[in-house]
């Protein structure tokens, strides 16, 4: 099966499972979500709705972050893992929103990857889920499942990133990126799938024999 076929067959795959796309970080506003995002670094989606369902009904605008300050931030998402260096990188956002942008997330790739702790990956997920830009975020999951699904033979996030988008159209991106997060969480795990069990990794490689090894992100 050669690379358009299998983009054909994984999207025909992914929209009969997911034809809805829903956020799975809970957020009052386009601010709180860049704080799940920063918050979801090496923890679950589900624990950083729990930790924040308690704080954004209070705390939802940079200004309010700033007047907490870095030690009572610290308390408030204590139960997130590196929670030290996240309370560190919100505050010091927060304050930076406050001093350059009026307080308000800026829309562009360049400004919000100026932000403390904002990386391209965090970037890629506002401006796709906050302001409906077409952004394709890739993380080391997203990363693994293209090598596994022949999508890319990136040794890197950003080689994989590259792929993915010139393979696929533009307008699907948003909604792709959530897709492939939901499968590879439902379905293609990392250590049950390994490339062989799957629907996508059955259909796009029926004769494969050896779980497939990834080059790490």
């Amino acid at each position: 099966m050669n690379e358009k076929n299998r983009a054909k067959t994984i999207l025909t795959i992914l929209n009969k499972i997911y034809p809805t796309t829903p956020i799975p970080l809970k957020h009052k506003n386009i601010f709180t979500l860049l704080i799940s995002v920063l918050l979801s670094a090496q923890c679950t989606d589900v624990n950083v709705n729990n930790v924040t369902k308690d704080i954004y009904p209070k705390y939802n605008k940079p200004e309010h972050f700033v007047k907490l300050g870095r030690k009572k931030i610290e308390k408030l998402i204590k139960s997130i893992g590196i929670f030290r260096i996240k309370a560190k990188n919100i505050y010091l956002m927060s304050k930076k929103l406050v001093e350059k942008h009026n307080g308000k997330v800026p829309k562009t790739f360049e400004e919000l990857e100026k932000l403390p702790g904002v990386g391209h990956k965090t970037a890629s997920v506002v401006m796709s889920q906050g302001f409906g830009y077409p952004a394709f975020a890739i993380d080391t999951h997203i990363h693994r499942l293209a090598q596994r699904w022949g999508l890319t033979n990136g040794k890197n996030v950003a080689q994989t990133e590259k792929d993915l988008k010139r393979i696929f159209t533009k307008k699907i991106w948003s909604k792709l990126h959530l897709q492939i997060i939901f499968y590879g969480r439902e379905y293609c795990k990392a250590r049950e799938c390994y490339g062989l069990t799957c629907k996508i990794c059955s259909s796009c490689y029926p004769n494969r024999k050896k779980p497939v090894i990834t080059k790490k992100a």
